[in-house]
């Protein structure tokens, strides 16, 4: 395998848009530019992340080694040494304290089965209601 060639962060940031599209993972520079459209997550996923460094968006995603291996084929380059960005994992924050889980009523009442079930059942039954003492009025009233 040839040696691979440098690229500077600033020459992968002059192409970020969908005429020419690359990105880094890992210290190792792809252009992407060909696999816009083949993207299964979009064109818009990867542009969003154009001539910028994508390694921890890339391996917060859990890409399978299929994807992994495709890669190979858009590598174009490397950084230097000295400008390989160190990642940090995306770890969601830990609460200082521990959350109170909300009652059992609570959790009901702001569920989406009691807003498209109960409300619009207890409306229907109240309009019925309504109703039926409407009828039962003016039937009183006729005689």
């Amino acid at each position: 395998m040839s040696e691979l060639r440098t690229i500077t962060i600033d020459e992968v940031a002059q192409h970020s848009d969908e005429e020419s599209c690359w990105i880094i993972i890992h210290g190792k520079v792809y252009d992407v530019t060909k696999f816009l459209e083949e993207h299964p997550g979009g064109a818009e996923v990867i542009t969003q992340m154009a001539g910028l460094d994508s390694t921890a968006e890339f391996d917060d995603v859990g890409h399978s080694k299929d994807a992994m291996e495709m890669a190979k084929e858009y590598l174009i380059g490397k950084l230097p040494e000295d400008e390989v960005p160190e990642v940090k994992a995306l770890v969601p924050p830990t609460p200082a304290q521990p959350v109170a889980k909300p009652s059992a009523l609570k959790e009901f009442l702001t569920s989406s089965t009691f807003a498209n079930i109960w409300i619009p059942t207890t409306m229907g039954i109240g309009i019925y209601v309504f109703y039926k003492c409407v009828l039962k009025s003016q039937a009183v009233s006729v005689y």
